[in-house]
């Protein structure tokens, strides 16, 4: 690396991923002068971990990526704080007096800075319900809805959880974990059914079923009503039905946190406007994370993606153009990853929840336990566009590297030996796999390779 810029003050709003991912790759190529702001928590913390805490496996403070001491050691400024108002043309941010909650890095009454990235992550989406302002009604997606829900959830009959995504059934679990009965309402005909196939979606309807959870599909919240004291006391859903709760989980979706932005100068959608480098219309100021839309996204990406990795690769893409010229923001192919109670999830390029016309896949899925393996592939070449497993533990590296190479389904099928990783001593399931690909494709593959490592490195260092 050669040697480092100084003289700049760069202000970061937000001690997400982005925020600080971008704090620290500024501080490796520069000796910049760097103030994270946060309104949220003192420290940067992992999101995800959230449930964890509610359900006792883990205290906030194991949250922490980083030791306390780190941020003084890096010259990372923090400051706890709300911002009131930004002067574009003064390049200035101004604090509320009145922010109220101890810290020990308080907020000065106003900031200058040099350069400024807008890092404000996102907040829970709601759709005008009536009742939805009653206590007991929440999100879950910073720390303070974690107090929130803790708070509300102690010695209930009851809880709901509306919406079937990701964070949905997370609440659900972390209620059953403190044997609080839960009702979860999804409007889809199958759990996570607008974002993957049939087949899988069943598969993850059942298994939430077998944990306690009262699934109801095809099911949409009308109304939360509420008691005398402004309390929720019972959902109503569009069917008619009265369920009684005592919380109301939201997870409907998330949207940009932008609100205190608008009308500010800044251009904003949904998100905040970026293009490819991820600069605002303002100059010297850049959005990264949930809160950025992208005017322009790569192919086959959307242009709000508000996920821990984009945020992560967004957070980099900054630091490289303040630190080195100009860096596009390339997230490459789309993974993700997640847990449905007992189920590990991951996902590599896209699984379609229709397969379309122009395309193929190929499905496994466990007769014994809730496990399944989906591979999708051009028809004609059937060179792989994307897979997931469910239970089925995939090589990031290797998955990512075949599809970039336009692999072939026979290929990658023969190859699975590379690309499966379980537990020691556990039955090689890439034996069923093969066996019932050759059966449905007429084929006669065998596995080329026993499941390793070295099978996985030789693979990435191009020796099969």
């Amino acid at each position: 690396m050669g040697k480092k810029t100084k003289g700049k003050r760069i202000a970061i709003i937000g001690n997400g991923i982005s925020g600080v991912t971008a704090a620290r790759f500024i501080r490796k190529q520069s000796n910049y002068e760097i103030h994270i702001i946060s309104k949220e928590t003192d420290h940067f913390f992992s999101r995800t971990a959230l449930m964890y805490i509610y359900m006792g496996h883990m205290k906030y403070e194991h949250t922490k990526p980083y030791e306390d001491f780190f941020w003084e050691k890096n010259r990372i400024n923090l400051i706890r704080g709300e911002v009131s108002r930004l002067d574009f043309e003064q390049k200035t941010i101004h604090f509320n007096k009145d922010f109220g909650e101890e810290t020990s890095y308080p907020a000065p009454d106003e900031l200058s800075y040099d350069l400024l990235i807008l890092a404000t992550g996102s907040k829970t989406k709601y759709y005008n319900w009536p009742g939805q302002e009653l206590k007991g009604v929440n999100g879950l997606v910073s720390y303070q809805d974690l107090e929130y829900m803790e708070k509300q959830t102690r010695d209930i009959e009851r809880g709901i959880v509306v919406g079937g995504g990701l964070i949905g059934v997370e609440m659900a679990e972390m209620m059953a974990s403190r044997k609080i009965p839960v009702t979860f309402l999804v409007r889809e005909p199958h759990f996570f059914g607008n974002a993957i196939p049939e087949e899988e979606a069943k598969m993850l309807s059942n298994h939430i079923l077998d944990h306690g959870i009262d699934l109801r599909l095809n099911t949409e919240i009308a109304e939360i009503k509420g008691n005398q004291n402004g309390h929720c006391e019972a959902v109503i859903t569009t069917k008619g039905e009265q369920i009684t709760c005592q919380f109301a989980g939201i997870t409907t979706g998330v949207t940009p946190n932008v609100d205190f932005l608008r009308n500010s100068g800044l251009e904003i959608n949904r998100g905040i406007l970026v293009d490819e480098y991820l600069r605002t219309n303002i100059e010297g100021v850049y959005a990264a994370g949930d809160c950025a839309e992208l005017k322009n996204p790569p192919p086959g990406r959307k242009p709000i993606e508000p996920i821990w990795y984009t945020g992560r690769i967004m957070g980099m893409t900054v630091a490289a153009s303040i630190c080195a010229g100009l860096t596009k923001y390339e997230p490459g192919i789309w993974f993700n990853s997640a847990k449905f109670f007992d189920i590990e999830y991951q996902v590599y390029g896209h699984v379609p929840p229709t397969i379309p016309d122009d395309l193929d896949s190929f499905y496994w899925q466990d007769q014994k336990t809730p496990r399944c393996f989906r591979l999708v592939f051009t028809k004609g070449e059937e060179q792989i566009t994307g897979v997931h497993g469910f239970g089925v533990r995939l090589r990031h590296e290797v998955f990512e590297k075949w599809i970039a190479d336009g692999k072939t389904a026979d290929e990658v099928m023969a190859g699975l030996g590379a690309a499966i990783f379980e537990a020691e001593f556990t039955k090689a399931i890439e034996n069923d796999m093969i066996k019932a690909y050759n059966r449905t494709r007429n084929k006669n593959l065998k596995l080329r390779q026993k499941r390793g490592w070295r099978s996985a490195l030789n693979v990435l260092t191009g020796k099969s």
